[in-house]
Protein backbone atom coordinates (compact mmCIF):
# COMPACT_ATOMS: atom_id res chain seq x y z
CA UNK A 1 0.00 0.00 0.00
CA UNK A 2 1.19 3.22 -1.23
CA UNK A 3 0.58 4.95 2.46
CA UNK A 4 1.62 8.69 1.77
CA UNK A 5 2.20 11.35 -1.82
CA UNK A 6 3.40 14.96 -1.87
CA UNK A 7 5.79 16.47 -0.02
CA UNK A 8 6.48 15.66 3.34
CA UNK A 9 7.91 18.56 5.33
CA UNK A 10 9.96 16.16 7.82
CA UNK A 11 11.40 14.46 4.83
CA UNK A 12 12.67 17.61 2.91
CA UNK A 13 13.67 18.92 5.92
CA UNK A 14 15.46 16.01 6.93
CA UNK A 15 16.50 14.13 4.11
CA UNK A 16 17.60 10.63 4.83
CA UNK A 17 19.94 10.88 7.67
CA UNK A 18 21.01 7.27 8.29
CA UNK A 19 21.48 4.66 6.25
CA UNK A 20 20.61 0.72 6.87
CA UNK A 21 22.00 -2.22 4.88
CA UNK A 22 19.16 -4.50 3.17
CA UNK A 23 19.03 -8.49 4.53
CA UNK A 24 21.25 -10.34 3.04
CA UNK A 25 21.97 -13.56 5.21
CA UNK A 26 19.46 -15.80 6.90
CA UNK A 27 19.88 -14.64 10.67
CA UNK A 28 18.41 -15.76 14.19
CA UNK A 29 16.95 -13.41 17.35
CA UNK A 30 14.66 -13.62 20.30
CA UNK A 31 12.18 -10.80 18.84
CA UNK A 32 11.49 -9.88 15.39
CA UNK A 33 10.03 -6.32 14.64
CA UNK A 34 8.59 -6.16 11.15
CA UNK A 35 8.28 -2.44 10.44
CA UNK A 36 10.77 0.63 11.58
CA UNK A 37 8.69 3.82 11.65
CA UNK A 38 8.22 5.00 15.54
CA UNK A 39 5.93 2.18 16.57
CA UNK A 40 8.76 -0.33 15.36
CA UNK A 41 11.20 2.29 17.22
CA UNK A 42 9.89 2.52 20.33
CA UNK A 43 8.91 -1.33 20.83
CA UNK A 44 12.30 -1.53 19.96
CA UNK A 45 14.12 0.41 22.16
CA UNK A 46 11.78 -0.56 24.74
CA UNK A 47 12.68 -4.31 24.59
CA UNK A 48 16.87 -3.26 24.36
CA UNK A 49 16.45 -1.79 28.02
CA UNK A 50 14.46 -5.27 28.74
CA UNK A 51 17.81 -7.01 27.64
CA UNK A 52 16.23 -8.46 24.84
CA UNK A 53 18.02 -9.30 21.73
CA UNK A 54 15.86 -8.22 18.93
CA UNK A 55 16.24 -7.63 14.71
CA UNK A 56 14.32 -4.68 13.17
CA UNK A 57 13.07 -5.35 9.79
CA UNK A 58 10.98 -2.92 7.24
CA UNK A 59 10.25 -3.49 3.53
CA UNK A 60 10.78 0.34 2.74
CA UNK A 61 13.76 2.82 3.42
CA UNK A 62 13.75 3.38 7.70
CA UNK A 63 10.76 6.31 7.97
CA UNK A 64 9.07 6.37 4.36
CA UNK A 65 5.91 5.11 5.62
CA UNK A 66 3.41 6.74 7.34
CA UNK A 67 6.04 7.89 10.21
CA UNK A 68 7.34 10.68 7.27
CA UNK A 69 3.66 11.94 7.19
CA UNK A 70 2.68 12.21 10.95
CA UNK A 71 2.56 15.89 12.02
CA UNK A 72 3.56 14.78 14.84
CA UNK A 73 1.36 16.39 17.75
CA UNK A 74 1.25 14.49 20.89
CA UNK A 75 -1.77 14.77 22.66
CA UNK A 76 -3.39 12.97 25.66
CA UNK A 77 -6.76 13.12 24.03
CA UNK A 78 -7.95 10.10 22.48
CA UNK A 79 -10.41 10.89 18.82
CA UNK A 80 -13.53 9.81 21.21
CA UNK A 81 -14.10 12.20 23.48
CA UNK A 82 -14.04 11.02 27.00
CA UNK A 83 -17.10 11.55 27.95
CA UNK A 84 -18.33 9.63 24.87
CA UNK A 85 -15.88 7.01 25.72
CA UNK A 86 -17.15 6.83 29.04
CA UNK A 87 -20.63 6.03 27.84
CA UNK A 88 -18.97 2.82 25.38
CA UNK A 89 -16.70 1.21 28.15
CA UNK A 90 -17.53 2.79 31.54
CA UNK A 91 -15.91 5.52 33.31
CA UNK A 92 -12.82 3.35 34.98
CA UNK A 93 -11.37 2.03 31.55
CA UNK A 94 -12.38 5.34 29.63
CA UNK A 95 -10.40 7.68 32.11
CA UNK A 96 -7.22 5.22 32.35
CA UNK A 97 -6.90 4.98 28.55
CA UNK A 98 -6.79 8.53 28.62
CA UNK A 99 -4.46 8.60 31.45
CA UNK A 100 -2.28 6.09 29.67
CA UNK A 101 -2.31 8.55 26.92
CA UNK A 102 -1.11 11.43 29.22
CA UNK A 103 1.73 9.34 31.10
CA UNK A 104 3.04 7.99 27.62
CA UNK A 105 3.73 12.16 26.61
CA UNK A 106 5.54 12.66 29.81
CA UNK A 107 7.48 9.15 29.46
CA UNK A 108 8.01 10.14 26.10
CA UNK A 109 10.04 13.27 27.15
CA UNK A 110 12.37 11.54 29.19
CA UNK A 111 13.38 9.14 26.34
CA UNK A 112 14.08 12.21 24.65
CA UNK A 113 16.50 13.14 27.25
CA UNK A 114 17.76 10.33 28.07
CA UNK A 115 19.00 9.54 24.72
CA UNK A 116 19.91 12.74 23.96
CA UNK A 117 17.31 13.73 20.99
CA UNK A 118 16.06 17.17 21.07
CA UNK A 119 13.19 16.38 18.80
CA UNK A 120 10.64 17.42 21.30
CA UNK A 121 8.40 20.23 22.70
CA UNK A 122 6.26 20.72 25.62
CA UNK A 123 3.02 22.50 24.73
CA UNK A 124 -0.59 23.29 25.83
CA UNK A 125 -3.35 22.62 23.55
CA UNK A 126 -6.85 24.31 22.71
CA UNK A 127 -9.74 22.12 21.53
CA UNK A 128 -12.59 24.83 20.61
CA UNK A 129 -16.13 24.19 19.82
CA UNK A 130 -16.24 24.93 16.08
CA UNK A 131 -19.74 25.09 16.20
CA UNK A 132 -22.43 26.67 18.74
CA UNK A 133 -23.86 23.33 18.79
CA UNK A 134 -21.12 22.00 19.81
CA UNK A 135 -20.72 23.66 23.38
CA UNK A 136 -22.74 21.76 25.35
CA UNK A 137 -20.99 18.40 24.70
CA UNK A 138 -17.73 20.34 25.13
CA UNK A 139 -18.86 21.15 28.81
CA UNK A 140 -19.63 17.82 29.49
CA UNK A 141 -16.24 16.70 27.98
CA UNK A 142 -14.59 19.35 29.88
CA UNK A 143 -15.74 18.26 33.02
CA UNK A 144 -14.93 14.61 32.38
CA UNK A 145 -11.40 15.23 31.71
CA UNK A 146 -11.70 17.26 35.05
CA UNK A 147 -12.80 15.02 36.94
CA UNK A 148 -10.06 12.16 35.50
CA UNK A 149 -7.45 14.47 36.72
CA UNK A 150 -6.38 16.21 33.75
CA UNK A 151 -5.16 19.92 34.32
CA UNK A 152 -7.71 21.79 31.89
CA UNK A 153 -9.87 25.12 31.78
CA UNK A 154 -12.56 26.60 30.31
CA UNK A 155 -12.32 29.60 28.11
CA UNK A 156 -15.27 30.93 26.98
CA UNK A 157 -15.61 32.46 23.79
CA UNK A 158 -14.54 36.03 24.66
CA UNK A 159 -11.40 34.64 26.57
CA UNK A 160 -10.32 32.94 23.29
CA UNK A 161 -10.71 36.00 21.59
CA UNK A 162 -8.60 38.12 23.97
CA UNK A 163 -6.05 35.23 24.54
CA UNK A 164 -5.61 33.54 21.20
CA UNK A 165 -6.75 36.12 18.83
CA UNK A 166 -10.03 34.34 17.28
CA UNK A 167 -13.40 33.70 16.93
CA UNK A 168 -14.80 30.13 18.72
CA UNK A 169 -17.60 29.10 20.72
CA UNK A 170 -15.22 28.32 23.87
CA UNK A 171 -12.55 25.85 24.40
CA UNK A 172 -10.76 24.23 26.48
CA UNK A 173 -7.30 24.75 27.70
CA UNK A 174 -5.06 21.96 28.60
CA UNK A 175 -1.90 21.75 30.02
CA UNK A 176 -0.33 19.01 29.09
CA UNK A 177 0.59 18.54 25.52
CA UNK A 178 3.34 18.76 23.00
CA UNK A 179 4.76 18.35 19.61
CA UNK A 180 7.75 16.55 17.79
CA UNK A 181 9.28 15.52 14.70
CA UNK A 182 8.05 11.71 14.69
CA UNK A 183 10.79 10.82 11.61
CA UNK A 184 13.53 12.04 13.35
CA UNK A 185 12.30 10.89 16.38
CA UNK A 186 12.39 7.22 15.23
CA UNK A 187 15.68 7.81 13.22
CA UNK A 188 17.65 8.78 16.23
CA UNK A 189 15.74 6.01 18.61
CA UNK A 190 16.89 3.63 16.37
CA UNK A 191 20.52 4.32 16.32
CA UNK A 192 20.65 3.21 19.83
CA UNK A 193 22.65 0.04 19.63
CA UNK A 194 22.11 -0.38 16.59
CA UNK A 195 25.11 -2.40 16.01
CA UNK A 196 24.16 -4.42 18.36
CA UNK A 197 20.59 -5.11 17.49
CA UNK A 198 20.29 -5.39 13.76
CA UNK A 199 18.09 -3.05 11.68
CA UNK A 200 17.24 -3.60 8.12
CA UNK A 201 15.36 -1.87 5.57
CA UNK A 202 14.49 -2.38 1.92
CA UNK A 203 13.81 -6.04 2.76
CA UNK A 204 9.98 -6.66 1.88
CA UNK A 205 8.36 -9.49 3.89
CA UNK A 206 6.69 -11.80 1.83
CA UNK A 207 5.69 -14.92 3.96
CA UNK A 208 5.07 -15.12 7.81
CA UNK A 209 4.65 -18.52 9.26
CA UNK A 210 3.69 -19.10 13.33
CA UNK A 211 4.25 -21.83 14.83
CA UNK A 212 4.42 -23.39 18.31
CA UNK A 213 8.02 -22.55 18.91
CA UNK A 214 8.22 -19.05 16.91
CA UNK A 215 7.79 -17.58 13.58
CA UNK A 216 9.67 -17.71 10.80
CA UNK A 217 9.57 -14.68 8.23
CA UNK A 218 11.05 -14.46 4.19
CA UNK A 219 11.92 -11.49 2.75
CA UNK A 220 10.97 -11.49 -1.45
CA UNK A 221 15.02 -12.01 -2.22
CA UNK A 222 14.57 -15.51 0.13
CA UNK A 223 16.52 -15.41 3.38
CA UNK A 224 14.65 -16.18 6.32
CA UNK A 225 14.73 -14.47 10.08
CA UNK A 226 13.57 -16.92 12.61
CA UNK A 227 12.39 -15.45 16.03
CA UNK A 228 10.89 -16.88 19.00
CA UNK A 229 8.41 -13.53 19.18
CA UNK A 230 7.29 -11.18 16.44
CA UNK A 231 6.07 -7.91 16.70
CA UNK A 232 4.18 -6.25 14.03
CA UNK A 233 4.46 -2.61 13.68
CA UNK A 234 3.44 -2.33 10.33
CA UNK A 235 0.50 0.44 11.10
CA UNK A 236 -2.56 0.73 9.01
CA UNK A 237 -0.39 -1.98 6.33
CA UNK A 238 -2.13 -4.59 9.14
CA UNK A 239 -4.89 -4.88 6.65
CA UNK A 240 -2.40 -7.18 4.35
CA UNK A 241 -1.88 -9.27 7.65
CA UNK A 242 -4.68 -10.27 9.52
CA UNK A 243 -8.38 -10.31 8.08
CA UNK A 244 -9.95 -8.88 12.01
CA UNK A 245 -12.22 -5.93 10.17
CA UNK A 246 -10.88 -3.55 13.27
CA UNK A 247 -9.77 -0.75 11.27
CA UNK A 248 -11.94 1.97 8.70
CA UNK A 249 -9.15 4.03 6.69
CA UNK A 250 -9.24 7.14 5.80
CA UNK A 251 -7.29 9.75 3.90
CA UNK A 252 -5.82 13.10 5.78
CA UNK A 253 -3.80 16.07 4.54
CA UNK A 254 -1.63 18.77 5.57
CA UNK A 255 0.21 21.88 4.83
CA UNK A 256 2.84 23.37 5.84
CA UNK A 257 3.26 26.94 5.56
CA UNK A 258 6.31 29.16 3.96
CA UNK A 259 8.50 30.14 6.96
CA UNK A 260 8.35 33.64 8.64
CA UNK A 261 11.02 35.92 9.30
CA UNK A 262 9.77 36.37 12.85
CA UNK A 263 7.31 34.17 15.25
CA UNK A 264 3.95 35.96 15.67
CA UNK A 265 1.69 33.31 15.79
CA UNK A 266 -0.69 32.57 18.38
CA UNK A 267 -0.12 32.58 22.30
CA UNK A 268 2.29 30.31 23.53
CA UNK A 269 2.51 28.10 20.10
CA UNK A 270 -0.26 26.40 21.58
CA UNK A 271 -1.74 23.28 19.74
CA UNK A 272 -4.67 24.23 18.17
CA UNK A 273 -7.90 21.76 17.53
CA UNK A 274 -11.40 21.64 17.23
CA UNK A 275 -14.60 20.19 17.32
CA UNK A 276 -15.39 19.94 13.81
CA UNK A 277 -15.92 15.98 12.26
CA UNK A 278 -13.67 16.05 10.47
CA UNK A 279 -11.82 18.34 12.76
CA UNK A 280 -9.03 20.90 11.93
CA UNK A 281 -5.62 21.46 13.70
CA UNK A 282 -2.76 23.51 14.10
CA UNK A 283 0.47 23.23 15.21
CA UNK A 284 3.61 25.43 14.95
CA UNK A 285 7.53 24.09 13.67
CA UNK A 286 10.68 25.29 15.60
CA UNK A 287 11.79 27.25 12.41
CA UNK A 288 8.84 29.67 12.32
CA UNK A 289 6.19 28.23 10.17
CA UNK A 290 2.89 26.69 10.69
CA UNK A 291 1.55 23.72 10.14
CA UNK A 292 -2.06 23.04 9.22
CA UNK A 293 -3.74 19.56 8.78
CA UNK A 294 -7.26 17.90 8.38
CA UNK A 295 -9.80 17.86 5.62
CA UNK A 296 -9.89 14.02 5.99
CA UNK A 297 -11.77 11.85 3.15
CA UNK A 298 -12.68 8.13 3.30
CA UNK A 299 -9.59 6.07 1.60
CA UNK A 300 -10.72 4.75 -1.41
CA UNK A 301 -7.47 4.12 -3.66
CA UNK A 302 -4.06 6.20 -3.29
CA UNK A 303 -5.20 7.36 -7.09
CA UNK A 304 -8.03 9.31 -5.99
CA UNK A 305 -6.29 10.10 -2.13
CA UNK A 306 -3.62 12.32 -4.11
CA UNK A 307 -5.62 13.62 -6.68
CA UNK A 308 -7.49 15.82 -4.29
CA UNK A 309 -4.28 17.66 -2.60
CA UNK A 310 -4.12 20.53 -4.67
CA UNK A 311 -8.23 20.98 -3.64
CA UNK A 312 -7.35 20.40 -0.03
CA UNK A 313 -4.19 22.50 0.19
CA UNK A 314 -5.71 25.50 -0.71
CA UNK A 315 -9.34 24.73 2.12
CA UNK A 316 -6.61 24.10 4.33
CA UNK A 317 -4.78 27.59 4.03
CA UNK A 318 -8.43 29.49 3.76
CA UNK A 319 -9.08 27.51 6.93
CA UNK A 320 -6.00 29.08 8.42
CA UNK A 321 -6.49 32.54 6.76
CA UNK A 322 -9.83 32.82 8.13
CA UNK A 323 -8.84 31.94 12.01
CA UNK A 324 -5.98 34.42 11.27
CA UNK A 325 -5.94 36.80 8.86
CA UNK A 326 -2.81 38.42 9.70
CA UNK A 327 -0.65 35.68 9.11
CA UNK A 328 -1.55 35.33 5.47
CA UNK A 329 -0.70 31.39 5.21
CA UNK A 330 0.82 30.57 2.24
CA UNK A 331 1.62 26.76 1.50
CA UNK A 332 4.86 25.36 0.56
CA UNK A 333 5.12 21.82 1.57
CA UNK A 334 1.59 19.69 1.34
CA UNK A 335 1.13 16.22 1.39
CA UNK A 336 -1.83 13.68 2.14
CA UNK A 337 -1.51 10.11 3.72
CA UNK A 338 -3.57 7.07 5.03
CA UNK A 339 -4.27 6.90 8.47
CA UNK A 340 -6.91 4.51 10.10
CA UNK A 341 -9.94 4.62 13.15
CA UNK A 342 -11.90 2.15 15.10
CA UNK A 343 -14.88 2.21 16.55
CA UNK A 344 -13.76 3.25 20.32
CA UNK A 345 -10.98 5.24 18.98
CA UNK A 346 -8.62 2.77 20.89
CA UNK A 347 -5.70 1.19 19.25
CA UNK A 348 -5.10 -2.63 19.27
CA UNK A 349 -1.96 -4.31 21.26
CA UNK A 350 -1.24 -7.36 22.59
CA UNK A 351 -1.32 -10.84 21.14
CA UNK A 352 -3.96 -12.20 18.28
CA UNK A 353 -5.64 -15.41 19.02
CA UNK A 354 -4.53 -16.75 15.45
CA UNK A 355 -1.22 -16.11 15.33
CA UNK A 356 0.95 -17.64 18.08
CA UNK A 357 4.00 -15.71 19.26
CA UNK A 358 2.76 -12.81 17.36
CA UNK A 359 2.32 -9.20 19.12
CA UNK A 360 0.39 -6.28 17.79
CA UNK A 361 1.63 -2.34 17.79
CA UNK A 362 -1.28 -0.76 16.20
CA UNK A 363 -1.97 2.56 17.17
CA UNK A 364 -3.89 3.44 15.19
CA UNK A 365 -6.17 7.42 15.20
CA UNK A 366 -4.69 11.07 15.60
CA UNK A 367 -2.68 10.08 18.42
CA UNK A 368 -0.86 7.36 17.30
CA UNK A 369 2.75 8.15 18.79
CA UNK A 370 1.26 8.00 22.62
CA UNK A 371 -0.58 4.75 21.85
CA UNK A 372 2.98 3.41 19.82
CA UNK A 373 4.89 4.22 23.39
CA UNK A 374 1.91 2.35 25.19
CA UNK A 375 2.09 -0.81 22.92
CA UNK A 376 5.92 -0.62 23.20
CA UNK A 377 5.58 -0.78 27.49
CA UNK A 378 2.83 -3.55 27.27
CA UNK A 379 4.70 -5.79 24.69
CA UNK A 380 7.51 -5.50 26.49
CA UNK A 381 6.08 -6.48 29.60
CA UNK A 382 3.83 -9.35 27.58
CA UNK A 383 7.07 -10.76 25.98
CA UNK A 384 9.38 -11.01 29.35
CA UNK A 385 6.07 -12.51 30.98
CA UNK A 386 5.11 -9.48 33.65
CA UNK A 387 1.43 -8.75 34.61
CA UNK A 388 0.33 -6.24 32.49
CA UNK A 389 -3.64 -5.35 33.93
CA UNK A 390 -3.87 -2.50 30.86
CA UNK A 391 -3.42 -5.00 27.97
CA UNK A 392 -7.98 -5.76 28.34
CA UNK A 393 -8.01 -2.01 27.50
CA UNK A 394 -6.69 -2.78 23.43
CA UNK A 395 -7.02 -6.68 23.11
CA UNK A 396 -8.46 -7.94 20.10
CA UNK A 397 -11.80 -8.69 20.02
CA UNK A 398 -12.64 -6.07 22.85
Amino acid sequence: MTLKAGYPFWLIKNGLPFTFPKLDQDIETEVAILGAGISGALVRYHLIQAGIECVTVDARTIGLGSTSASTSLLQYEIDVPLYKLTEMIGRKDAERAYQLCGEAIEKLEQITKKVGIEYFETKKSLYYAAYKKDVAWLKDEFEARKQAGFKVKWLEPEEVKEQYGFESHGAILSQLAAQTNAYMLAHCLLQHKHKEHKIFDRSPVVDIKHHKNGVTLTTETGYTIKAKKLVYAVGYEVVDFIKDDIVDLLSTYAVVSEQYNERNFWKDDVLIWNTADPYLYLRTTPDNRVLVGGRDEEFHDPAKRDKLINHKTKQLANDVNKLFPHLEFKPEFSWTGTFGSTKDGLPYIGEHPKLPNGYFALGFGGNGITFSLIAAEIITDLITEKDNKDVQLFKFGR
